[in-house]
């Protein structure tokens, strides 16, 4: 037996801290490395995490709704068995004793929130994951070390992504493993701290009610990530529309097709291809910055995300190797990323890696806008609704449905040419699509 200090995990790359939704555990349960001991609430989603080993529960030192921060002791174990090999074992058993012991006298972990230990008090030393943002046992982890893989690079099929001993065989024998199973996550709770309404004079004496929420969770990563990419990169926007008669057309005469095959074509499985093909021809849209070397990165293959909003928030989901996917392969990931996504449902790994995006506004009856590009992406396309519009066809004016489409792009890899000769391409697929097969 070893007293094992459970460090709170990185959920997710560049992700310093999360909200605990749920904890699952009390002191004196006997625990598994199968159990889900937490729900957290990362960037994006609400997360299932398991316990990292087998024993029992000493102490439990975060209370729900808690924002722990990566390396923080969530819970004291009685270890059994293997343990991940991170430095929490029995080097930290004094330090767990005494923090227990000095409860009696003073106050107890559990009864500081990270929050003041952030503020004043003497923060928990911050552990670094031995394998970041993965989620499997010990028994796993151990077994990925001795045939030599690179655990991080697995995709596990396990709940909630939890990563198998076949998941690593099967990397290592270089075979096809199957996407990350859903996380099976409860929805985080609908009511969130409220203040009493502070009544606020005016100059007249007029009381003005007001409601305070804590500025966390899904809400505070995307204020973060807004202010990141905005402060980082110098955007700039290019619109446009493009005649869609073509598209239009062909989605209709699809549609009896789409609904043989249980999948609902909308126009963005075509825009996701568009996209792709207009990437492969300017390469610097589909690049990133590394700002520790100084280097452009010009990426060879295709993720797209989808910006989607949800009742918690927008989320943006991947399309990984959209390049290789065929537009019903397309279709059937947005939807199915789309509705798991309002569930709760989705997996760090499903959120992660894009290298282009995509925001549609025309969902929400919207034309132009100007995108906040993704970061560390260079490039985010708006789409816009379709509308109606006069147009110009052989000396004629006739009416016909335009799309708006917006570029926000990262001048500082990008010139502005480059980013109009990138729309006009994707403008020339869209106004023909029968071009987009030429694209697979």
């Amino acid at each position: 037996m070893a007293k094992y200090n459970y460090p709170f995990p990185e959920l997710g790359e560049g992700l310093h801290e999360g909200e605990i939704i749920k904890v699952l555990i009390k002191v004196g349960d006997k625990v598994t490395d199968e159990d889900i001991i937490m729900e957290v609430q990362n960037d994006k989603a609400v997360v299932e995490v398991p316990c990292p080993v087998n024993g029992t529960v000493l102490e439990v030192l975060a209370k729900d709704g808690d924002v722990f921060h990566v390396g923080q002791t969530v819970a004291v174990i009685d270890a059994e068995g293997d343990i991940p090999d991170d430095g929490n074992a029995e080097a930290h058993s004094q330090e767990a004793d005494a923090a227990k012991g000095s409860a009696d006298t003073t106050s107890s972990p559990a009864a500081s929130s990270p929050a003041d230990a952030k503020e004043g008090g003497a923060a928990p030393a911050a552990v670094p994951a031995p394998d970041r943002d993965v989620l499997a046992t010990p028994s796993v982890r151990k077994f990925a070390r001795e045939q030599g893989v690179d655990i991080s690079k697995v995709n596990g099929t396990g709940k909630g992504g939890k990563i198998t001993r076949e998941d690593v065989e099967a990397f290592q024998n270089g075979g096809s493993v199957a996407a990350p199973a859903a996380a099976a996550s409860a929805e985080a709770p609908k009511t969130e701290e409220k203040a009493a309404p502070a009544a606020a004079a005016s100059a007249g004496n007029v009381s003005l009610e007001e409601e305070r929420v804590p500025f966390k969770g899904i809400r505070k990563a995307i204020s973060n990530a807004m202010v990141k990419s905005a402060y980082t990169a110098p955007h700039v926007t290019i619109m446009d529309e493009v005649d869609v008669t073509e598209l239009v057309a062909f989605r209709a005469r699809m549609k009896p097709v789409a609904e043989k095959k249980g999948v609902k074509v909308t126009y963005l499985p075509f825009i996701v291809k568009a996209l792709v093909a207009a990437s492969r021809q300017f390469p610097a849209l589909n690049a990133s910055i590394d700002e520790e070397s100084n280097e452009i990165v010009y990426k060879k293959y295709y993720n797209v995300g989808i910006a989607t909003d949800t009742d918690n928030g927008l989320i943006v989901p991947v399309i990984k190797d959209a390049d290789r996917k065929s537009i019903w392969m397309i279709a059937s990931a947005i939807s199915d990323l789309a509705l798991r996504g309002r569930e709760g449902k989705l997996t760090p790994n499903e959120m992660k890696g894009s290298t282009i995006s995509i925001s549609n506004i025309g969902s929400a009856g919207g034309m132009f806008f100007t995108p906040i590009i993704n970061f560390p992406e260079v490039a985010i396309l708006g789409t816009g609704r379709i509308t109606e519009k006069p147009v110009v066809k052989n000396g004629e004016i006739v009416a016909a449905p335009v799309m708006a489409l917006s570029l926000s792009f990262d001048h500082r890899i990008i010139d502005g040419a480059t980013a109009q000769n990138f729309m006009n391409y994707i403008k020339t697929l869209l106004a023909n699509p029968d071009m987009l097969v030429m694209e697979v």
